[in-house]
């Protein structure tokens, strides 16, 4: 494509283009939105709120885009503590995970399932 062949066709799509924003200038939902949305800026200036406190405030379920970020990362939620009692010793070990060095040396002595049958 020649250099003048590509002009005229940026040149038409420019043409188009701003027919385009002069209509949009001129939609009257286009100006009712643009000034609806200056009052909602000048009234949260005005009360010193965000735009994420207002979409808390209407909309309770909808969790904010910060909070989401930590959520959004895949936070996980802690372990419950399990706790298990040795029937002869008495001893007590309270563990959150199965990597507890007394409670794998019950496993070793007495059977996993028998120490799972200890858990309180």
């Amino acid at each position: 494509m020649s250099k003048l062949a590509e002009f005229k066709a940026l040149e038409a799509q420019l043409a188009a283009q701003l027919k385009q924003l002069d209509e949009l200038k001129n939609d009257g939902a286009l100006k009712r939105e643009i000034e609806f949305e200056q009052k909602l800026r000048d009234l949260m200036a005005e009360y010193g709120f965000s735009l994420k406190s207002i979409i808390a405030l209407l909309d309770p379920q909808t969790r904010p885009s910060v909070a989401t970020s930590v959520s959004a990362r895949g936070q996980r939620r802690q372990r419950q503590a399990k706790v298990y009692k040795n029937p002869e010793t008495g001893e007590v070990v309270e563990t959150k995970g199965g990597n507890h060095k007394v409670l794998k040396a019950w496993k070793e002595q007495y059977g996993a399932e028998k120490v799972e049958g200890w858990l309180q």
